[in-house]
C-alpha cells in the first residue's frame, strides 16, 4: 500500500459469520463468535496494526457493519435480533445465509452504543464507519417484537425506526469525537438524511457518486463494477452453478479507465469527491491468494485516482500503453521482491495493443 500511497486501511472487521476482535465490554463476543482462538485479533495484535500502518503513513479505519449483516452476534446475544437464519427463502431477508440483524426497536438497544464507544477508543483514526449497507426492511415487517412496538407507538413505522436508529448512531459516533462513515443504503434507500457531516461509500453503481454529493455529503467512489475485486471467481455458494453475484473479474483496464468525478458537472460538487477505494471482501481471500487478487489492479487504481485521466503534458487522455509498460515494470520489481501478485501481461507484450 505505502508504495503505491494508498493512505486508508478500511478494515471490514466483523460481518454476518465472525467477530474476530477482542472485546473487553462484550467479551463473550469472541468467546462465541470468533470462527476459533486462533483466529482473532486480541488487542495488542489490533495496536501492533494500527502502528505498523502509521508508521508507512497509512490510517487504519474500522469498520462495524450495523444493524445489518450481524447474524454473528445472536451467538452471544440472541435476545437482540431479528429474523435469525431464515431458511430456506434467506435471500428475501438477507444479501447472504445466513440472515440476522440487530432490533432497532429493542429498549435494551445499548450494544451498538457499547461497540461505537469501546471500538472508537481502540482504533484511534478519526474515521469510524458504522456500516449500514444490505438493509432489507422485510427483515423487521416479519419481527413480532417491532411488530407489536409500532403497534403500541402511533406514529411509528419501521421506517422511522431506522431514521431514529441511524440519528441516534450518528450522534454517538460524533459524540465520541470521530467523522461517522456510511454506506449509501442508509443515506439513499430509506428516506433517511443526517448532517453532511457524515461521509458516504458510494457503491452500488457509477451513478451513486452524483446521487451522494447532490445531497451535500462527501463521498468515496467504491462501485462494485469497478472497484470490487473478489469478483468473477464463481460463486461460494455450493448449490449455486452462477457467477458470482458481483461478476465478471475487473481486470486493471476497467478499473484505471473510471473517474468518479467525470458525470459531476459542478466544480464544488466535484471537491465533495474525496476519493476511492478498491474492495476485496474475504469471502474467497485468504492469505495465499490476496496478493493475486490486489496487485497489480490496485496499483493502477492508486495511480489513476492520485494523478487523473489526463496527461498533464499533453493536455489529452493517457496513453493506455504507456500505463501498461509501467504497470509491466511495477510486475518485474514486485515479483523480485517476493510479492505474489498477479501479472498483468505476458513478457513482452505490454505495449501490444488490442487490434
Amino acid at each position: 500500500m505505502s508504495y503505491n500511497k494508498l493512505n486508508v486501511l478500511h478494515w471490514h472487521i466483523v460481518d454476518a459469520f465472525s467477530w474476530p476482535v477482542e472485546s473487553k465490554v462484550h467479551s463473550e463476543l469472541t468467546e462465541k463468535g470468533a470462527y476459533s482462538t486462533d483466529m482473532l485479533y486480541s488487542y495488542e495484535e489490533t495496536k501492533k496494526i494500527i502502528n505498523y500502518a502509521k508508521s508507512r503513513a497509512i490510517r487504519v479505519m474500522p469498520e462495524f457493519n450495523m444493524p445489518g449483516n450481524t447474524f454473528i452476534v445472536s451467538d452471544a446475544h440472541p435476545e437482540i435480533m431479528s429474523c435469525l437464519n431464515k431458511q430456506p427463502n434467506w435471500d428475501k431477508f438477507g444479501p447472504e445465509p445466513s440472515s440476522g440483524q440487530l432490533n432497532i426497536a429493542d429498549l435494551r438497544g445499548s450494544f451498538a452504543f457499547d461497540i461505537i464507544t469501546e471500538y472508537s477508543r481502540l482504533f484511534v483514526d478519526l474515521g469510524f464507519h458504522m456500516g449500514g449497507g444490505s438493509l432489507n426492511l422485510d427483515w423487521w415487517k416479519e419481527d413480532p417484537v417491532i411488530e407489536l412496538y409500532v403497534c403500541d407507538h402511533p406514529g411509528e413505522s419501521i421506517e422511522s425506526l431506522v431514521k431514529g436508529w441511524f440519528n441516534q448512531t450518528v450522534g454517538k459516533i460524533q459524540e465520541m469525537g470521530k467523522v461517522p462513515f456510511a454506506r449509501e443504503d442508509s443515506m439513499l434507500n430509506f428516506g433517511y438524511e443526517t448532517k453532511n457531516t457524515t461521509i458516504v461509500e458510494a457503491w452500488v453503481s457509477e451513478d451513486s457518486v452524483g446521487k451522494v454529493v447532490d445531497k451535500g455529503y462527501r463521498a468515496i467512489a467504491t462501485s462494485w463494477n469497478r472497484h470490487y475485486l473478489d469478483c468473477g471467481h464463481g460463486s461460494w455458494l455450493s448449490n449455486f452453478e452462477g457467477s458470482s453475484w458481483c461478476g465478471p473479474y475487473k481486470g486493471w483496464q476497467k478499473i484505471y479507465s473510471y473517474n468518479p468525478r467525470a458525470k459531476i458537472i459542478d466544480p464544488a460538487k466535484q471537491k465533495l469527491v474525496l476519493g476511492g477505494e478498491v474492495a476485496l471482501w474475504s469471502a474467497q481471500s485468504d492469505e495465499t491468494t490476496v496478493d493475486r487478487n490486489l496487485w497489480p489492479r490496485t496499483a493502477a487504481f492508486a495511480e489513476i485516482m492520485w494523478t487523473g485521466s489526463i496527461d498533464p503534458n499533453t493536455n489529452s487522455t493517457k496513453d493506455i500503453g504507456k500505463v501498461a509498460r509501467r504497470l509491466t515494470t511495477t510486475d518485474s520489481a514486485w515479483l523480485h521482491a517476493g510479492i505474489c501478485q498477479s501479472r498483468c501481461s505476458p513478457c513482452g507484450a505490454s505495449a501490444i495493443p488490442s487490434h
